[in-house]
């Protein structure tokens, strides 16, 4: 997917640091924008590390093509579990991720895909950064759904990007050994 290279290029130069988790990469960054505060009273502000999380779109894609949605939806979502614990198990290890003060994620699939997960969610303030991840956002949905554009003009209202959350101390709770991951 040509759009995504082009996007893995330009994000290169926005990182200090991107680490691959199975199906998942975690870019370390400087938040930049209006301070976020969590359902757990952890504050990010501007300046402060985070990690963007980013999905294998690619990956996926292949998934869908040769398994089919419904069975690709449910591998992706065990194999999204396994890379949560292997970030979590970074967060608590690795010194580099010592000053993350959260993990960060936009998607429309905060509805489905991230169920179970225990992400915060919350609504991206309206604005060019919003609408331009919109219109990214729906354009990957439309190449690698099935039913392509007929799946985005059907629920557009529902395809809104969210931001998914977990501070530090809400992913050790989630995905250290011994908890509990269902739901």
């Amino acid at each position: 997917m040509m759009w995504e290279k082009a996007f893995a290029l330009l994000s290169h130069f926005r990182g200090s640091h991107k680490s691959r988790f199975g199906i998942c990469t975690v870019m370390l960054k400087k938040h930049r924008g209006q301070p976020i505060v969590c359902q757990d009273a952890t504050v990010i502000n501007q300046g402060e590390w985070v990690g963007e999380l980013h999905l294998d779109n690619e990956r996926i894609l292949k998934l869908i093509r040769s398994e089919g949605s419904d069975r690709a939806a449910l591998q992706t979502a065990r194999m999204l579990r396994k890379s949560m614990q292997q970030i979590n198990e970074a967060f608590e290890s690795q010194s580099e991720f010592r000053q993350v003060k959260a993990l960060l994620g936009i998607t429309l699939l905060h509805r489905g895909l991230t169920h179970g997960l225990g992400f915060e969610q919350q609504n991206i303030k309206s604005g060019v950064f919003e609408r331009i991840t919109t219109i990214y956002l729906r354009l990957l949905l439309s190449a690698m759904h099935p039913e392509g554009r007929q799946r985005i003009n059907r629920r557009t209202e529902q395809l809104v990007p969210m931001l998914l959350i977990h501070s530090r101390a809400s992913l050790k709770n989630r995905f250290s050994p011994g908890q509990n991951y269902s739901g």
